[in-house]
Formats: C-alpha cells, sequence, structure tokens
C-alpha cells in the first residue's frame, strides 16, 4: 500500500490507478491495510452463501473504505455532533454495519448528507486492494469453478500455504495451548536441579512441554529461594471441591435469568409483538422498530456481559462430584496466580463462592467464631469490631436461617448484600454448623485481607508508626479507616460546602491506589466516579481541588509512605539513567525479582468503525524507560513485600490454604492460627533488617531513605485487625 501510493506522488502508478487515487488520500496505509485484511479473513471463511464470490468481495473492500471515509469526514466536519450520536447511539455490541445506518440516519435528518462513491469505484479499489493481499501473503486466490454448461463462478479461496500454516497453529495451540482446567490429581512440584536448571511443574505434561513458566514474564535463569518454592507447592497440593448448594441455587438463578452481583446468566429481554396499525400507522410502527432495535441490543449486551457466569457454571459442572486441585505459578514479583482460568479463588463474589475445600476440620468453638466472622463480613460489616460482627450474627439467626435453608425464595434478603454469594454460602455453612447443628466438620472457605496493605508495607519499611496506627499495624479497640481519616483531613483544604462531599467511598480507591503509583488523572477518574455515584457532578476546576486535597492530605496523615515512594521514584530513575538496563531485588522471602522496562517502538492507529488498533514493533533495540522504571518500582516493590509475607507464613502453616494477593483464606477453625502466623511473619520481616537502606546500596542511591524511625514492628503481634 506505501508502495502505491508513493507511486501516485509521483506519478508512475500506472493508468490502472487513476480511478482509485482520489479515495486514498484520506486513508493511512496502516487503517487501508487493516481493513482489508478484515473484509478478506470475514468473507473468506463467513457461513453465508457466496459470501466469498469475486465480485461481492470487491465491492465489500470498498465498501468498507468508503465507511471509514465517510466516519472521519463526519467526525472532521461535524464533531460535536458526531460525538453526540456516538455517546447516545453507539455501544459495544453495535456492529460497523448498524453504526452506519444509524449514523447516515441522524445526519440524513439534518440534511446532511456524504457523497457516495460509485458501484465502479468501489469495485475498483476492492480489485486493488485484493490483489495487494493475494501477492504480499500468498495466503489467498481465485477460485474458478463451472457451475453451468457455459457458466463460471470465481471464488476467494484460502491457498495450500495458509491451510498449511492453519494447520500446523492449530496442532501447536493442542499441543502447547490447552484449556488448563484443574487436576484430578496432585500437581507435579516445582523445583531446580543439582545444575540450577528448573525442574517444571504443575500440569504433569508442563514437564516436557514447558507450556507454563515458574516466574510469568520473568527471568528463567534466576534461581529463587527455597521458601517461596515450598509456598507454590504447599499452594498446589490443597484439596477443593465444588460448593454443591451454591451451584444448585446458581443453576436456578440461571434459569430464571437473575442478575445477582457479578453473576450473570443470560436473560432475553422483553420483545414486543408488532403492533396491529403498524402498516397503516408510521409513527406506531417506527417506535415498535425503535424498541425492537434496543431489545436486540440489550440482548448482544447481555450476551457479551453473561460470557463469565456461562463459563463459571460449565466448569462447576463438569467437576462437580469431584475433589481437584490448582497449579499455580508466580508473576515476576512473587505474587501467586492460579494457572487456570476457573474454579479458582481468585476469581468474582460467585467464582470464590462455588469452592470448597475438600479437606475439612471438626467445629470447634473456635470454628464458629470464625464462620460467624465471616457471614457478618461478607454482608458488609467489615469496618466493624469483631465483637459487633459477632453480636449481630446473634441477632440475625432468623434472617439466616432463610438464607440458608431456602436461598430461592429469600433471594431479596440476601441479593443485595455486600458479597451476595458468599454471604449465601457463609449463612448455609453456619447454619448446618452452629444452628441447626447436623454438620460436624466445615470446609468453607474462611477469608482475612489485609487493611491496606501498600499502606501496611510502606509503613513498616518507613518505621512510620502515625501510618502503622491508621491501618491497624498497631493494636487498637477497633478497625482504623485510613479511608475515613484522609477523607476527613482533605476537608482543611477545601471550601465549606464540599465538605460534605469528602466521604471515605469518595477517597477509598484514590487511597488504595496511591501506594501504587497512581496517577493524579486515574485519580480523578475514581473521584468523579464515586461522586457521581451520591448524585454530585463536580465542575472540572471542584474536581481539580478535591484530587490536590486527598493528595495533600495524604502528605499531611502518611508523610513517611509518600516519602519513600518520591525517594524510591528519584534514585531509580537515576539508576536508570547511568546506565543500569533492570533493577533487580532479593524480597524478605529470597525471592528474586527483576524488573524490565524497556520502550518498544509502536505503531498506533484508530479507525472511526473498527476502534484503536495498537501494533508493537519489536525490532530488537529496546531501550530501558526511567520513566517506566520510576512508575513501577515502589508498586512492584511492595508487591514483592506482600507476596514474601504470605511466603514465609505458609512456610509454617500445615492445613488447607490459600491466597488472593494480599488476602489469606483457610478454613475456619484453623484462622486463629493463620492470622497470628502472619502478624508474626510482618514483624520478624520489619524487624530482622533495615530493606529500603539495603534496596539504596542495590540501586547506588545518593541520598538515604527516608526512614521515619517510630514503628516497632514487634506491635503488631497483639494487633487484631492486622488481617481482618
Amino acid at each position: 500500500v506505501e508502495q502505491t501510493k508513493h507511486k501516485l506522488k509521483t506519478g508512475q502508478a500506472g493508468k490502472f490507478y487513476k480511478d482509485i487515487a482520489i479515495y486514498l488520500d484520506d486513508l493511512e496505509p496502516l487503517a487501508i491495510s487493516t481493513i482489508v485484511l478484515k473484509v478478506v479473513f470475514d468473507r473468506v471463511f463467513s457461513t453465508q452463501r457466496g459470501a466469498n464470490l469475486i465480485t461481492p468481495t470487491l465491492v465489500a473492500i470498498g465498501s468498507a473504505l468508503e465507511s471509514e471515509c465517510k466516519f472521519r469526514w463526519y467526525k472532521k466536519e461535524y464533531p460535536g455532533l458526531m460525538h453526540y450520536i456516538s455517546e447516545k447511539y453507539f455501544h459495544n455490541s453495535c456492529g460497523t454495519r448498524q453504526k452506519e445506518v444509524i449514523a447516515s440516519q441522524k445526519f440524513g435528518q439534518r440534511d446532511i448528507r456524504w457523497t457516495p462513491w460509485s458501484i465502479k469505484a468501489k469495485t475498483s479499489l476492492g480489485r486493488w486492494a485484493l490483489t495487494l493481499v493475494m501477492d504480499t501473503t500468498q495466503w489467498f486466490t481465485i477460485s474458478k469453478r463451472k457451475t453451468h454448461r457455459k457458466r463460471y463462478d470465481y471464488r476467494v479461496v484460502p491457498t495450500d500455504l495458509f491451510n498449511e500454516k492453519r494447520a500446523e497453529l492449530i496442532k501447536s495451540a493442542e499441543l502447547f495451548s490447552g484449556i488448563p482446567w484443574p487436576m484430578l490429581v496432585v500437581p507435579d512440584d516445582w523445583g531446580y536441579d543439582e545444575e540450577g536448571n528448573i525442574i517444571y511443574g504443575g500440569y504433569l505434561t508442563n514437564t516436557m512441554m514447558k507450556g507454563h513458566d515458574l516466574t510469568r514474564k520473568g527471568n528463567p535463569t534466576i534461581i529463587h529461594g527455597e521458601t517461596p518454592i515450598n509456598f507454590l507447592n504447599k499452594l498446589q497440593a490443597v484439596k477443593y471441591c465444588v460448593n454443591q448448594h451454591v451451584l444448585y441455587t446458581a443453576e436456578e438463578m440461571r434459569l430464571k435469568g437473575r442478575i445477582i452481583g457479578k453473576f450473570i446468566p443470560i436473560s432475553p429481554s422483553t420483545k414486543l409483538p408488532r403492533p396491529v396499525d403498524a402498516d397503516t400507522n408510521e409513527k406506531s410502527n417506527l417506535a415498535w422498530r425503535r424498541a425492537m432495535a434496543e431489545a436486540h441490543n440489550a440482548d448482544r449486551i447481555n450476551f457479551k456481559r453473561s460470557v463469565r457466569t456461562r463459563t463459571q457454571l460449565e466448569a462447576a459442572n463438569k467437576f462437580k462430584d469431584d475433589v481437584f486441585y490448582l497449579c499455580w505459578s508466580f508473576d515476576y514479583r512473587g505474587r501467586a496466580y492460579p494457572i487456570p482460568a476457573f474454579l479458582t479463588p481468585q476469581d468474582t463474589d460467585f467464582g470464590k463462592a462455588i469452592l470448597r475445600f475438600a479437606d475439612e476440620a471438626s467445629v470447634t468453638d473456635e470454628a464458629e467464631f470464625w464462620l460467624s466472622f465471616q457471614v457478618a463480613t461478607t454482608y458488609g460489616l467489615d469496618k466493624e469490631t469483631l465483637e459487633d460482627r459477632h453480636l449481630w450474627v446473634s441477632k440475625n439467626t432468623e434472617l439466616i436461617t432463610k438464607v440458608a435453608t431456602d436461598p430461592v425464595r429469600y433471594l431479596s434478603s440476601w441479593e443485595e448484600v455486600d458479597e451476595p454469594w458468599q454471604f449465601m454460602a457463609a449463612c448455609h455453612e453456619y447454619y448446618h454448623c452452629c444452628i441447626a447443628k447436623d454438620k460436624l466438620t466445615t470446609g468453607l472457605m474462611v477469608a482475612v485481607d489485609a487493611t491496606c496493605s501498600g499502606l501496611q508495607i510502606l509503613a513498616g519499611l518507613a518505621a512510620d508508626k502515625s501510618t502503622a496506627e491508621l491501618v491497624n499495624v498497631v493494636p487498637s479497640n477497633k478497625p482504623s479507616d485510613a479511608y475515613k481519616a484522609v477523607a476527613e483531613q482533605a476537608k482543611e483544604f477545601l471550601p465549606t460546602y464540599m465538605h460534605h462531599w469528602m466521604t471515605r467511598s469518595v477517597c477509598k480507591r484514590t487511597v488504595m491506589t496511591i501506594p501504587y503509583n497512581a496517577t493524579k488523572d486515574s485519580s480523578r477518574k475514581y473521584i468523579r466516579e464515586s461522586l457521581l455515584e451520591e448524585g454530585i457532578d463536580p465542575t472540572k476546576d471542584e474536581l481539580t481541588q478535591i484530587v490536590n486535597a486527598v493528595y495533600n492530605s495524604m502528605d499531611s496523615i502518611v508523610p513517611g509512605p509518600m516519602q519513600v515512594m518520591r525517594w524510591i521514584k528519584k534514585h531509580v530513575g537515576q539508576y536508570i539513567r547511568n546506565g543500569a538496563t533492570a533493577v533487580e531485588w532479593v524480597t524478605p522471602s529470597g525471592f528474586i525479582v527483576n524488573q524490565r522496562r524497556d520502550d518498544i517502538e509502536t505503531m498506533r492507529m484508530e479507525l472511526q468503525l473498527l476502534g484503536r488498533t495498537s501494533i508493537r514493533l519489536p525490532t530488537g533495540n529496546t531501550t530501558p524507560s526511567p520513566n517506566k522504571h520510576k512508575s513501577s518500582t515502589a508498586p512492584n516493590y511492595i508487591h514483592s513485600f506482600d507476596a514474601s509475607i504470605l511466603h514465609r507464613s505458609f512456610n509454617q502453616f500445615n492445613e488447607p490454604f490459600t491466597v488472593i494477593h494480599d488476602s489469606v483464606l483457610c478454613r475456619a477453625g484453623d484462622m486463629g492460627t493463620l492470622n497470628r502466623l502472619v502478624r508474626e511473619t510482618y514483624a520478624n520481616i520489619f524487624s530482622e533488617e533495615d530493606w529500603l537502606s539495603k534496596f539504596a546500596k542495590t540501586i547506588n542511591a545518593s541520598e538515604p531513605p527516608p526512614i521515619v524511625g517510630t514503628l516497632n514492628p514487634k506491635d503488631v503481634s497483639n494487633s487484631t485487625y492486622f488481617f481482618c
């Protein structure tokens, strides 16, 4: 395409190109190539009869190029109207043809009309473009077939070269890219041989295929310490089963088409019958057609949204009678992720609720306490004291009994709670273990989470007691609320009329993500979304004031963490600019993080009908990016520490467990032990080493790290709400 456009500019293209030259001016080669390839593949492999006939294919190519030009013209000449139409009428399920029809109608109603290209022009463009595709790829050709004594049809078909390539790709996919289901036998252990080579674990075929790496996006030559490897192998040995009660309830909700949280089954929208006067009443007919269009659009959107739920149910039904295991691997920071996509704890509320530990434990007094905790926490009382949560459960046994014994009938009692499916599962377990007492063992997964783990880690690194108090690192009578504290402090930087806007929910996502180097742009988005949910639509200037106030508030009440982040950003940037190609550090568990953040040449194209496309071009000449390292290092350093806390904690824990980043899950009777181990591990890690000073030497920092020095990490041992 580029060569053709160059010849047209220099007058060397020849007579054939004269008729199409004017149509190529408004489209860049990358856009033309993308559109043409899409149309060719769509037509050649369409299931519609005759779709790959030569003439319809040529016209389709020309029409697709015209559509892109038409939309660019709309946007250039009438940007306001085009934006209005896009926002009001286009949505995720809107196809390119539907978008074109809608835009043409709306512009036509305002007497704005595009001058259509002739069939001859579109055919000429299609012939030129198809010829280029066939010549450059060698993947398509024209097949001539006799259909009548004197008639032939001509079709665009794949060549033998393409079919060979396709067969090769499919064979490779079958061998190396199978669906990673849970396993019915214990996965192989990960490890290293005597020469330091990785012993591939997980799936039994992984030793030979090497399709799943120990460390995703990591350096495969690095040898990690024993502690993280033992942690991963322990995690793989845990037995799971499907929660039959949750699955039964889910199937009932699927049949009813009920959406509950992120459980989204297929639920067809209402289709109105055609009005009896549709043939004579144009207004009535138009209203019905619009209603039908919206109904079909809603169905398409629902079908896309229901994919996750449909696959979750398929997996649950596939394994509903089995005990199974999960294969796990690390990301390059040491966090553990399950390799299967379904039936894992790292899923939606429904996805978590569908799982149980297969090895159950006796229902002790401690188990009853933590089952009560799980009921109240999933209901939405996660900010209350443990005593208040337990009291709420004791006062609501009637509600719990209804939800446990007939969740379908009493759906309204649980569908709007904080985590509906986990709440329903917890009610069922609590009822049978603690109310009816007809069940003597429990396998429910009970979860406790870190309190704003980014700030907990930064408080330990900076030895900052004031921050530690805000995030439950030190003992307190009730859970501290850092989000609420930031919201209150932010009021000092805002005019009085904005004070009631500042709630914990408005500040929560920003406070959570600032330790991970969230930008002010993303904070604007989070804060605006939260305000809109509360019925407040701030102006641009007001939003800027609020964002700045939240950042100023963070500087005021968590100065240690903010200084640490700025220090890391500054000195990592210098380290890369001075010639380093990567940043590497050893975590407290012995996991080695190797962070590479390079600039890669990228071509970006935005099509009006097909959306935005980015093409990464690996030239082999990648350059370490100081800016990417500056934005990545602080969050990755924090993530590597929360991963290390789990690695070391579970090295001493020998009961079934699982993890979700900075959340730990185990059986109710084991939670007291696990909670103590996590606190002790945090205390030991931040007492045994000055980790920031060690990191300063690693990156040759020119200044010492900002250590506040007011925190005794051992205080966390008595903190009830550290993980809660």
